[in-house]
């Protein structure tokens, strides 16, 4: 059982957790679109910083850039795109509905594409996780599909884009290292979210509201930790998980991320706990155990056999 792999799942789902938290106190000074843009720009300069001062070492080449290239299109670019836009014409519970469903399409696309199918089993519990994070969305928002079925489709192509994601990553790991990976898709947030940010604001006549943003407490810390944190050290752990462990496994473990979220809000921003939060929480890690434990199983007969 490759022990780093799963633990670095279970740290990115954390990091993701506490990042809802940190988003929801930005955006009340910011727009979305100038909360992701300041959040890959950070990213981005901390890790040139790092990878000119050779903390982080960074090889690549042009010649096979393409697939590295491949993974940033689909995540930040086309994945923040399509979330944040298609959020706009839809409820917090309709999305998350939505959201909820990039394991399952991971499951799908890593079994035609990459030919990692799960057992049978493996599949019961990445439902069951699957329906947890359902359970609490249901409760929480309830849900009544009433929203423009632009938006529906906007999140809809948010999920295909996170899942091909997983299936790049996994792909473009064969050849590259974790850190290569996640600076490339660090530099393409920076230069499209700030493009489309500036572009806005410059349309708006609100151009010195990009510097003046930056002035403001409430929007540097969480601007820190989503950057830094949750950019860098995040994506990073995905990456690594990715270029270990098969996809469908690697990202269930974001569903951890919504347990989080949840206990993360009861304590620092004193939201109330129900019992459909516990309820729904217990049959996400009842999932995501079951998954893991399933694979690692799997991984050691399949290792007995070698012998």
């Amino acid at each position: 059982m490759n022990k780093k792999a799963h633990l670095s799942g279970v740290l990115f789902s954390i990091i993701f957790g506490f990042s809802f938290m940190m988003s929801k106190t930005a955006l009340e000074y910011v727009s979305p679109i100038g909360l992701i843009a300041y959040r890959f720009l950070v990213a981005f300069v901390v890790f040139q910083i790092l990878r000119m001062t050779k903390v982080v070492k960074i090889k690549i080449n042009r010649q096979d850039s393409i697939s590295i290239v491949l993974v940033a299109i689909f995540q930040p670019v086309f994945y923040f795109l399509f979330e944040t836009y298609g959020l706009s014409l839809t409820t917090s519970g309709e999305a998350g509905l939505m959201i909820a469903l990039i394991p399952i399409f991971v499951t799908i696309l890593s079994t035609v594409i990459l030919k990692e199918k799960p057992l049978k089993s493996q599949v019961f519990f990445i439902f069951l996780s699957f329906s947890g994070v359902i359970f609490i969305q249901v409760f929480k928002s309830g849900i009544n599909f009433e929203s423009s079925s632009l938006g529906f489709a906007l999140l809809l192509m948010a999920v295909i884009s996170a899942a091909l994601f997983n299936i790049a990553s996994r792909s473009a790991a064969k050849s590259h290292k974790p850190q290569e990976i996640t600076y490339i898709m660090m530099l393409m947030g920076a230069v499209t979210f700030n493009s489309i940010y500036i572009m806005q604001l410059g349309f708006r006549g609100e151009i010195g509201q990009y510097f003046s943003n930056l002035g403001n407490l409430s929007v540097i810390l969480p601007i820190v930790y989503l950057g830094i944190v949750a950019s860098i050290l995040g994506f990073f752990l995905v990456n690594f998980s990715l270029s270990k462990l098969p996809a469908h496994i690697s990202s269930i473990y974001a569903n951890i991320a919504t347990v989080v979220a949840v206990i993360a809000g009861a304590l620092f921003l004193k939201e109330t706990i129900y019992f459909y939060h516990i309820i729904g929480g217990a049959l996400i890690i009842i999932g995501v155990y079951g998954a893991a434990r399933i694979n690692y199983l799997r991984n050691r007969r399949k290792n007995d056999q070698d012998y």
